[in-house]
């Protein structure tokens, strides 16, 4: 099994003079008189991962939304590749979210289809070329990939949590994407199954050498599987960088975190 060490020792630093990935520019989002989001900036290059972290509340899962485009931003702007998604016909919205896997918070999986399916389900939709054969044989190798080959036939409800993040993870890989959004990826698990989640989306970020960004409150996950961590607070990023960086920080709500954390 790849330890959480060994692949991260790999993927400290991105590759440099990689183009920006995604680029969050002066993102607001309000909802109704609650300022959820003030002026967040981040940018994320290839076989780079972004861990933001931070209170309750204070916007994450919403920043991943606005990412994928889910939800749109009051003002400032998103790039996928350079291209920015405020205004873009939902055809072009379309083929950039083709590029994108997300990982959904409590795995989202479909209740009423097997494991085998619920990977099979974007591959449907959106790869109709595909033959029958092909396609099993791709949702066989991505549940490998994942270490859930031998669950095919189970339902959702059949399978621990850690395997339902299994399973999610594998769907948002179906397309081959180079961009991987995880939304508290080992929220409800142990510290062993978090573990291997941990290890297990450090050796995906290996293999497929995705862009990520990682919303979490788990600030030992964020550690393990991020080269930059951001740190929101009152809807803006109060402090940006490796987990050193945070660490000698004289901010006060830096260091609180840390010290609850």
């Amino acid at each position: 099994m790849v330890t959480v060490d060994q692949v991260a020792m790999k993927l400290d630093e991105p590759e440099g003079g990689n183009a920006p990935v995604v680029v969050v520019d002066d993102v607001h989002k309000s909802f109704g008189k609650q300022e959820v989001l003030n002026g967040v900036g981040l940018t994320v290059r290839q076989g780079e991962t972004l861990a933001v972290l931070g209170r309750s509340g204070t916007g994450k899962s919403v920043l991943l939304r606005i990412i994928i485009g889910l939800q749109k931003p009051d003002s400032g702007s998103i790039r996928i590749h350079g291209q920015d998604l405020a205004g873009m016909a939902l055809d072009q919205l379309g083929a950039i979210r083709k590029k994108m896997g997300f990982l959904f918070q409590n795995a989202a999986l479909y209740d009423s289809l097997t494991v085998e399916q619920n990977v099979a389900f974007p591959l449907e939709h959106h790869e109709k070329e595909m033959s029958k054969s092909e396609l099993r044989d791709r949702v066989r190798k991505l549940l490998a990939e994942v270490g859930m080959e031998n669950n095919l036939a189970k339902m959702p409800s059949d399978i621990s949590g850690g395997m339902q993040k299994r399973v999610g993870l594998a769907r948002a890989l179906a397309l081959n994407p180079d961009i991987l959004l995880l939304d508290e990826p080992t929220a409800g698990l142990d510290p062993i199954s978090s573990g291997e989640i941990d290890a297990l989306v450090l050796k995906l970020q290996d293999e497929h050498h995705m862009a990520s960004i990682v919303v979490t409150h788990d600030l030992h996950s964020a550690k393990a599987i991020a080269g930059r961590l951001a740190l929101l607070n009152e809807g803006n990023v109060a402090i940006e960088g490796k987990f050193e960086d945070l660490q000698k920080s004289d901010i006060a709500f830096v260091r609180e975190f840390l010290r609850h954390s």
